[in-house]
């Protein structure tokens, strides 16, 4: 009996310990199809050296109105849509145009925002690039509303071009100007000016955009916080420019909380700031090149002009008129690429934890979809469809609420520029994709007053 139980125990043991070995076949079969199945259907790709990944090629300099080496390569390689892994994440690159529209209409539902955790210590943790979901909707519709009111503003619109025409007067005299340092201070004036109502002479105007430009500098950087780094500077400028906009704003809080109304005006200027700085410089530097689009562009403002009087200021009516000057504006973006890239997550089943990075940088000079994408015209935005094909201020739930003021801003600031000078560019000089935009000469523009200027 005891021999019949044993041998039973054990017929049960070796029964039980067979279907354990299944079950485990089933599992790592199921695993390894599954594994299988995600990288028969991700792009190919490679993923560069150990923990750095392909990230230093991927953030190497380049000209801003070009693809650079590393995209170049690998378009070239394995198609617009790649994987590599990118600031230490698995990562699929996209410089197609179609799954680029795709990923920002589908915001918060497929993809979600996701910045590398070092970047959250500079931009803060109620920044509008790395909030989501009911706390984005709430900051952007802070945002939303100021660039609303501003934008139909009689009163933004003389300040406008009141600090426009003091800029161009303070040229008088000079034979050089080093225009991207120039475009800083306006852009920074103008900003301070309409958020924090402080004016462009007092100190603390300075004192912000000198740490505006470390604050910077530290968007690329390695994320080392080690004493004396980019990263760390950066770090440092952002709690000192917290410290200054909480200064000036304690008063008016109203219904947002202290940190949440300083991450919004550390946005507002962000965006107000560099994008408006950057897409001027980049502007002028086109025009320079192009006489035959600088010309039509000072015909539309003459014809302007001809309507006022001669010191009148522009206005919300003058602004309709400025066709060719949005396109103008339109293409310097498309051709300049002030924003490369948006760092988003998958939630889909085939990329779910991978981050996506749509490159706008590969639908703008895409031959497919521009004539001659390299060359700066703004006569092909006399197409409608143009709109389509470029996504210069994102898209989607995260379309850049400031798009339309940078636009009015840079119009009113071009028709005093075209009126007043005319200028020329180092031969050396050209804008530099970091991939932030710096030109490497800083813009120098010889000029000289046009005849109704001099």
């Amino acid at each position: 009996m005891d021999i019949f139980c044993c041998r039973l125990l054990d017929t049960v043991f070796a029964i039980f310990l067979g279907l354990c070995l299944a079950l485990l076949l089933l599992f790592f079969k199921s695993f390894f199809w599954k594994q299988d199945i995600r990288a028969r259907n991700l792009p190919r790709g490679s993923e560069g050296w150990p923990l750095l990944g392909e990230t230093l090629a991927f953030l190497w300099p380049h000209r801003s109105n070009s693809f650079g080496s590393f995209l170049q390569d690998h378009c070239s390689r394995y198609g617009k849509v790649f994987k590599s892994h990118l600031f230490g994440s698995q990562t699929i690159v996209s410089c197609d145009h179609e799954l680029n529209t795709f990923v920002l209409q589908n915001e918060e539902r497929l993809f979600q925002a996701s910045y590398p955790k070092p970047m959250h210590g500079i931009l803060g943790k109620y920044s509008l690039l790395v909030v989501s979901g009911d706390l984005h909707k709430k900051l952007r519709r802070v945002a939303v509303n100021f660039v609303t009111a501003s934008k139909s503003s009689s009163e933004f619109h003389r300040c406008v071009d009141r600090l426009s025409v003091s800029m161009l007067e303070s040229w008088k005299g000079r034979h050089q100007v080093a225009f991207c340092k120039e475009a800083k201070m306006f852009a920074l004036s103008l900003m301070v000016k309409t958020l924090l109502s402080i004016e462009p002479e007092d100190p603390r105007a300075r004192k912000i955009l000198a740490d505006f430009l470390t604050y910077m500098k530290g968007f690329v950087s390695l994320p080392l916080y080690i004493p004396g780094t980019p990263y760390a500077m950066a770090v440092k400028a952002r709690a000192r420019l917290s410290s200054t906009v909480r200064e000036i704003i304690e008063e008016r809080r109203r219904t947002s909380s202290a940190a949440e109304m300083v991450s919004i005006v550390l946005d507002i200027l962000l965006g107000g700031y560099e994008t408006t700085a950057t897409l001027m410089a980049l502007i002028v530097f086109f025009l320079a090149h192009e006489p035959a689009s600088l010309l039509q562009l000072k015909e539309e403002h003459l014809a302007i002009r001809q309507k006022k009087g001669s010191e009148e200021p522009l206005n919300g009516e003058d602004y309709k008129q400025m066709e060719y000057t949005n396109d103008v504006i339109c293409e310097a973006l498309r051709c300049g690429n002030v924003v490369k890239f948006v760092h988003r997550t998958g939630r889909l089943t085939i990329s779910s934890g991978w981050k996506v990075f749509p490159i706008f940088v590969g639908t703008h000079l895409d031959l497919t979809l521009h004539e001659n994408p390299m060359k700066f015209n703004p006569l092909r935005w006399k197409d409608k469809a143009m709109s389509k094909k470029v996504m210069p201020f994102g898209g989607g739930l995260r379309l850049c609420p400031g798009a339309e003021l940078a636009r009015l801003i840079i119009a009113f600031f071009l028709h005093h520029l075209v009126l007043s000078f005319r200028w020329k560019t180092e031969p050396d000089d050209f804008p530099i994709a970091y991939p932030y935009v710096e030109f490497k000469r800083d813009l120098v523009l010889e000029i000289e007053p046009t005849e109704n200027h001099s």
